[in-house]
């Protein structure tokens, strides 16, 4: 019989906060993170905005020392690691019996362009013995792991903006198996650099609503334009139910379902009517053995971009059918940007705040209904209702497809 597993540690740090409790205030008050970019001068991109972290100071928890060795990303991942230790009450880890798994899409641009330039500069002997252990996207996983000594599986998640999601499913499935008691386990992401936001509106994928940033990230809108980069981290403790009952953990909910399909459709491009994404779904509710009505609330992927919701939007349907106009969708997005690797570490810490607190976040600036979109969104305001199954949905570039259903934990 495999493990259940639960929940008992929540750390974040994302554009509306830098600990979970701010970020979550924010997120029901429909509050935007969104601003003009301060971390390199905007005129050179054609986007001009982004979701960027605020009042981040990593010394109130590292060595400066140490924090000199570390890429933003991996800074984010480490605070919300032991943001999360805390809040689960781990006083000790059995050391080989912890894990480590963080998704991450990019890695260290910071580092990697900032080490080009001494190149080009000063010449190639001026570069960091640092810049590859510090760009490497799974040093986040790694710099956690050796921050609080967990020996078990210590690993990264790379697929695209699904790599939170999964890292989560991935460590559910260690779990499951009996191969690690505790997992620590999330997404990290820092990108807002002139090569990213250049290369995604090359791609087309970016809103350029420039004179409305707080405005821009409008997920199911019909004036949609594209998505708006954010930053961050999200990291959940997930232990198995008897090590958490045997420790007295407060258990803030189940991690009960993981889905994870291809398109095998196109590099950027969902596949038509959502086919892979409906697919994930219906893997995560077998898991869980719940029927399509029973799912009280869908985090959606919602990026803001024309394609994707349009065609999440038809996989809820193909999915949930009629209960799909019953079922309240919301995209928090719309709030934090898209937080790219570190989308799905932060949807799936939100879902399980939702089932904590009995409220339903917002989709904001929905304003112009879309005829391809006509789910209830959660428009601007956010819902207090009971919420005791919530589905997350998290998707990306290559066809990835990743579902975690959280529910509210019962003996």
């Amino acid at each position: 019989m495999s493990n259940r597993v639960v929940v008992t540690g929540i750390g974040m740090v994302t554009p509306l906060g830098v600990d979970a409790l701010s970020t979550w205030n924010a997120l029901v008050a429909g509050q935007s993170g969104v601003g003009y970019i301060t971390q390199y001068d905007p005129s050179i991109t054609e986007t001009k905005i982004a979701a960027e972290v605020k009042g981040f100071d990593p010394s109130q928890y590292l060595d400066r020392k140490e924090l000199r060795h570390m890429d933003r990303f991996v800074q984010f991942a480490v605070v919300s690691a032991l943001q999360a230790v805390e809040h689960a009450g781990l006083k000790s880890l059995n050391l080989e019996e912890a894990g480590t798994i963080i998704g991450v899409g990019l890695g260290g641009l910071n580092t990697l362009l900032s080490q080009y330039q001494i190149m080009m500069d000063r010449g190639a002997e001026r570069i960091s013995p640092f810049l590859i252990p510090m760009m490497i996207p799974d040093m986040a996983s790694g710099q956690v792991s050796i921050t609080l000594g967990a020996k078990g599986p210590n690993f990264c998640t790379v697929s695209a903006c699904a790599s939170g999601s999964d890292a989560i499913g991935t460590s559910f499935e260690v779990i499951k198996r009996g191969k690690a008691q505790v997992m620590i386990t999330g997404g990290a992401e820092s990108v807002i650099t002139p090569i990213a936001i250049g290369g995604f509106n090359a791609a087309r994928a970016l809103s350029t609503r420039n004179d409305e940033p707080q405005r821009a990230s409008r997920p199911f809108d019909a004036e949609r334009d594209g998505f708006i980069v954010g930053e961050g981290a999200a990291v959940l403790i997930l232990e198995s139910l008897a090590h958490a009952e045997g420790r007295g953990a407060t258990i803030l909910a189940e991690l009960a379902g993981y889905g994870s399909t291809s398109d095998a459709y196109h590099i950027t491009q969902p596949a038509d009517g959502g086919e892979g994404g409906a697919r994930a779904m219906s893997a995560a509710l077998r898991e869980v053995g719940l029927e399509p009505g029973q799912i009280d609330y869908i985090n959606a992927h919602g990026t803001s971009t024309q394609l994707n919701d349009k065609n999440e939007t038809a996989a809820i349907k193909t999915v949930f059918g009629t209960d799909a106009y019953r079922i309240p969708v919301s995209s928090t997005k719309s709030m934090t940007g898209h937080l790219l690797g570190a989308a799905g570490g932060v949807e799936a810490a939100v879902c399980v705040l939702a089932i904590r607190n009995g409220v339903v976040p917002p989709t904001t600036n929905y304003t112009t209904p879309d005829p391809d979109c006509d789910l209830d969104y959660v428009p601007n305001e956010a819902r207090k209702m009971p919420v005791s199954s919530v589905l997350s949905n998290v998707f990306g570039f290559g066809g990835h497809n990743s579902t975690l259903i959280f529910r509210r934990y019962e003996d």
